[in-house]
This record gives structure tokens, sequence and C-alpha cells, in this order.
């Protein structure tokens, strides 16, 4: 079961409250004003700044 759409619409970025465009793969959800990533697990997006991927640095964690 993907995210539905109107979960899609209402979720935002939980650091600048920017929007957030679905990964290729679904797998996640990218904020291209922070440059981050939020993993998307057993079709739960994981909304926190602490666990989000940054696309920024080359390690790959915030």
């Amino acid at each position: 079961m993907a995210i539905s759409q109107q979960l899609l619409e209402i979720l935002v970025c939980p650091k600048c409250k920017g929007d957030l465009e679905l990964t290729k793969q679904q797998d996640g959800l990218i904020c291209g004003k922070c440059l981050l990533k939020y993993e998307i697990r057993d079709d739960i997006p994981i909304m926190l700044i602490d666990e989000a991927i940054s696309l920024d640095e080359p390690s790959g964690k915030s």
C-alpha cells in the first residue's frame, strides 16, 4: 500500500515547513530547500529531522 495522495498534499518538511516531493522509487520524501530525504518505511513517512538523510553531505546522514 502506497502513501495516499491526500497525505502527500498535507505533509511538509518539519524543518522549514516547505513542500516535499516523493522520490521516483517512492521510498522517501525530499525537501528541495533543506536537501533532506525523509525515508518511508512500511508505508509510513519518518518525519523526524534527526532521522532525515542529508542530500548535501557525502556521509549521507545529517
